[in-house]
């Protein structure tokens, strides 16, 4: 879900990030009951290095409770990186554990770590492999669909679920099918699902399937998976699609596909700055662009007896040597009627500069563009779990980084406004923890940088709280909240890997 660095702010380069995430999302609002959110701190209390130089040695991790062992996949030395943050100030690193090809994830449960592990040649099929958390020892290996790129635990520890990305070679000449894979452990049985029966226009809502000679089943590419309170259901991103697939674990069935439609930037509360060379930083505007939601992350939380999803809409596009769809809009045609006022939009100064999708837009098929449609949401999204809109951020990340610390705004290696073009900060990362009778979220900024908190116990109105963020973390790819009881603190933490500067920052909330 990517806001930069370099010349900050002091009084933010001190704020301090934190969140938790509760393996439990449970509903139980035990514990300390009246507590006022406001009052919270966020101390970081331990940081580290999981690699140095190039990016790419600290992604996505995961801790056990019963070592206090955090396992980070490290993809430059295709291995699973181990600490000891039994003291979060002063960590220790343990034995890594090597792996045959490169990791994508990791999750854990009750002394079992899973890893989803993508095939030398990535169209082919991948595996899940699990480690005893104490000895790290192996338990066993599954095979799973091609790129699995995202693995998660069920709540009830029951199921290994696996989000295969299935993605193209880079000629487009191979593209394997994107699929679900459902590892029952005490079974010791896998089922991999595929999408063979469902169709575009049937699941509407502006869903996309449009890769180059690519059957359904082949185009959808499956991202992340969020899991329901009771195990039943687990709800995948299908990125590139627009979409999220419906699985119901104990049948092992994808029981449905719901497109998400798309966010209207020529709305009020939908403003951006869709330029990175018209010399203003900040220069919000209505613009006459549709752009899909394409969440990366998502997880599931009960609030009041009711089951959301939520994700983090960062938007991506496909580019590969044997296909793209990405133009700017000062190098299409726009359909002169729809836009009189073309030459003026295209100016790079406007709408110029703009990376959008040539999939999608020429509607009557003459050759121009009747529609612009771009890539995310800048904005995280809370859906009921039939896929529709609760409540969506609209700008307000954009407006808020942009009013606490300008020089990250929309950030491209450390330059203001670098981003502006392509997908703004890119809200990538999503948790949530519950503190009394408290809902928070947290969301990563891939681009701008840091975590924005808010309190969502209203989920129609959530608030925002604060933007932790720390100079030195660049690039949120993971966000694990742990609960007190499972803390080696005694207070809830949260963990941030962040895969540009290879940074691991932890920080505890009071």
């Amino acid at each position: 879900m990517k806001n930069s660095i370099k010349t900050v702010c002091a009084v933010l380069s001190a704020l301090v990030l934190s969140c938790d995430k509760t393996d439990d999302h449970s509903d139980d609002e035990g514990g300390k009951d009246d507590i006022d959110i406001s009052t919270l701190s966020y101390e970081k209390i331990g940081t580290f290095s999981n690699g140095s130089g190039e990016e790419g040695f600290a992604e996505i991790s995961a801790f056990d409770a019963k070592t206090n062992k955090l396992f980070i996949v490290n993809p430059n030395n295709k291995e699973v990186s181990v600490w000891d943050i039994t003291k979060p100030s002063a960590t220790i690193k343990g034995t890594p554990i090597p792996l045959s090809g490169t990791p994508n994830s990791v999750a854990v449960y009750n002394g079992l770590l899973a890893v989803a592990v993508e095939n030398t040649n990535k169209q082919a099929a991948g595996t899940i492999v699990t480690y005893s958390t104490d000895s790290q020892s192996l338990e066993n290996t599954y095979t799973v669909g091609s790129l699995p790129d995202m693995v998660a635990f069920s709540p009830n520890g029951r199921y290994i679920i696996s989000a295969n990305e299935g993605e193209p070679n880079d000629d487009y000449t191979v593209d394997p099918e994107g699929s679900i894979s459902v590892i029952e452990i005490n079974k010791n049985e896998v089922k991999t699902l595929n999408f063979a029966g469902f169709d575009a226009a049937a699941i509407g809502n502006n869903f996309r399937a449009f890769g180059p000679e690519a059957s359904f089943a082949q185009d959808v590419e499956p991202e992340y998976i969020a899991v329901s309170d009771d195990s039943k259901y687990a709800y995948v991103t299908l990125q590139e699609n627009n979409g999220i697939a419906v699985v119901d674990l104990d049948a092992k069935v994808i029981t449905e596909v719901v497109g998400l439609g798309i966010k209207d930037f020529s709305l009020p509360q939908n403003t951006m700055d869709a330029s990175n060379k018209d010399d203003i930083v900040g220069n919000f505007k209505n613009w006459p662009v549709l752009s899909y939601y394409m969440p990366d992350a998502i997880t599931y939380t009960t609030i009041n007896k009711t089951g959301y999803l939520i994700t983090a809409n960062e938007g991506d596009s496909r580019d590969y040597d044997g296909y793209s769809e990405e133009e700017r809009v000062k190098d299409i045609d726009l359909d002169a009627t729809i836009f009189p006022n073309a030459e003026e939009l295209q100016k790079n100064k406007n709408l110029g500069r703009l990376k959008i999708t040539t999939a999608n837009g020429d509607i009557d098929g003459d050759g121009d563009f009747d529609k612009i449609y771009g890539y995310g949401a800048r904005s995280f999204t809370i859906w009921n779990t039939s896929g529709s809109v609760v409540y969506d951020s609209g700008d307000k990340i954009g407006k808020k980084t942009f009013e606490l610390n300008s020089a990250y705004f929309n950030a491209d290696e450390g330059k203001a406004d670098g981003r502006s073009d392509d997908k703004g900060a890119e809200p990538e990362s999503v948790t949530t923890l519950k503190i009394g009778k408290s809902t928070l979220l947290f969301i990563g900024l891939e681009r701008a940088g840091g975590v924005m908190v808010y309190n969502i116990t209203n989920p129609n109105t959530p608030v925002f709280l604060k933007w932790l963020f720390d100079v030195n973390d660049v690039a949120p790819e993971g966000l694990l909240a742990i609960a007190a009881a499972d803390s080696p603190t005694g207070e809830n933490i949260v963990i941030i890997t962040n895969e540009v500067s290879n940074t691991v920052a932890i920080y505890e909330i009071k």
